[in-house]
């Protein structure tokens, strides 16, 4: 009997509960949005540098991107500018992938680089290419990570800097060795 007085009678009686809609902030996307359309290469070529594999490299900026939208919120203006932020997330994210896969196998050689030219048409070209894929095979991570970080993603040295977490001169010197290591490493091998 009591279950009978707590049934609906017919259909006209429906419970009518708002929809609220999710509470976005328009300024903050289009922010974000600017700020992926001017770094997305950028950050692609970054990881690609650090990662040596592009389709990693795609997956690996993505997650960034991904982290970055969540995380956008976060950003603080006093620590730095929105890029070098975005690099300091990519970074994270491309470090983690290296950890996996050390975790995973160790990568013995470099992946077969087939978006390269034909090296009958390209000699010199190919050469080059190949004299400094293997000067920076003798880079460690951190200085393939400076490399990576200045003329693949193009950042200056303070957005290094915070990227990295050091001073702006530390990032200068640690780059200008690097550069010169890398020289002599080219030097060598021609």
């Amino acid at each position: 009997m009591d279950l009978q007085r707590r049934r609906s009678k017919g259909v006209e009686q429906t419970l009518e509960v708002p929809i609220t809609a999710p509470v976005t902030n328009d300024a903050a996307d289009a922010t974000f949005e600017a700020l992926y359309r001017s770094s997305r290469d950028d950050v692609y070529a970054y990881v690609a540098g650090m990662l040596r594999d592009s389709a990693a490299a795609e997956d690996v900026t993505a997650a960034s991107f991904e982290r970055a939208y969540r995380k956008r919120q976060r950003f603080n203006p006093e620590r730095g500018t929105r890029r070098a932020w975005l690099f300091g997330i990519a970074r994270n994210a491309a470090l983690d992938e290296l950890r996996r896969r050390d975790r995973q196998r160790a990568l013995s050689s470099d992946p077969e680089d087939l978006d390269a030219a034909d090296p009958a048409g390209e000699a010199d070209v190919s050469l080059r290419r190949a004299t400094l894929q293997s000067a920076m095979g003798e880079l460690s991570r951190r200085e393939r990570e400076l490399v990576g970080l200045k003329f693949f993603a193009g950042l200056d040295n303070s957005e290094i800097a915070t990227t990295l977490g050091i001073s702006e001169s530390n990032a200068g010197t640690k780059l200008h060795r690097t550069i010169e290591k890398l020289r002599r490493a080219c030097d060598d091998a021609a």
